[in-house]
């Protein structure tokens, strides 16, 4: 009889742990998909053109792309 509690516990232990990882991915993906709207907008409202920085050079001593220096 002991072992058949211990089953059931670890059961509902199971099943409350399922809840609260679901629960929290659920959160998770609304949070993404909140943010990914925000984006969209601000993305259009910006018109989606990446800034235009010129002619690139890279850094010898840094190894990193900088606009170059007139």
């Amino acid at each position: 009889m002991p072992q058949v509690l211990a089953l059931i516990a670890a059961g509902a232990g199971l099943y409350a742990g399922y809840k609260w990882v679901s629960r929290t991915l659920q959160a998770a993906q609304k949070t993404a998909r909140v943010r990914e709207g925000d984006l969209r907008e601000a993305m259009a409202r910006a018109k989606g053109e990446p800034k235009d920085l010129g002619a690139l050079e890279r850094d010898p001593a840094t190894g990193v792309y900088r606009p170059r220096s007139k």
